[in-house]
């Protein structure tokens, strides 16, 4: 069960807040849900209680998976992709779509390798952003600093 007030991750939407936990009836059955603001856009979302594993919502990560988010983005000597772009593409939306913070930064690091050697399709570059938002939000709550601070610590990273 979450709390009102915590700050979980839907998948491939970011970082939300559950505002409220409704009971509604539907089709005459009682339902509880999670009234969700997702955070960088204020959609608001309802997750039925009971459906919490199978759409992937889970709480922001801790310290330690922190350091195994850093530890992905640092491996540099990833496999040169010869995929197409567009089977790439449908890859890294897969990978996205699980909410797994370290399929994100993976997606995230192997487009930055990818974008060292040749220039991304437009489709690419959004997945690049979409990646880079998702982590740069989390790892920014996850570790208490500012998004800033964390960007410039993903800089630096892919920088070297």
């Amino acid at each position: 069960m979450f709390k009102i007030g915590e700050k979980v991750v839907y998948p491939a939407h970011g970082v939300g807040q559950i505002e409220a936990i409704r009971t509604q009836a539907i089709s005459g059955t009682e339902k509880r849900f999670y009234m969700l603001r997702i955070l960088d856009s204020d959609m608001k979302i309802m997750i039925p209680v009971d459906n919490v594993e199978s759409v992937g919502l889970r709480k922001v990560i801790d310290r330690n998976m922190v350091s195994q988010v850093y530890k992905v983005l640092r491996q540099k000597k990833v496999e040169a992709d010869q995929q197409t772009w567009n089977r790439r593409y449908r890859e890294y939306t897969e990978k996205i779509k699980t909410g797994s913070i370290l399929e994100i930064a993976k997606v995230m690091r192997d487009l930055f390798v990818l974008k060292g050697d040749k220039e991304l399709s437009f489709g690419e570059r959004k997945m690049l952003d979409t990646a880079k938002n998702l982590l740069v939000k989390e790892l920014s709550i996850a570790r208490s600093h500012s998004e800033d601070k964390i960007m410039e610590e993903l800089r630096h990273i892919f920088a070297h």
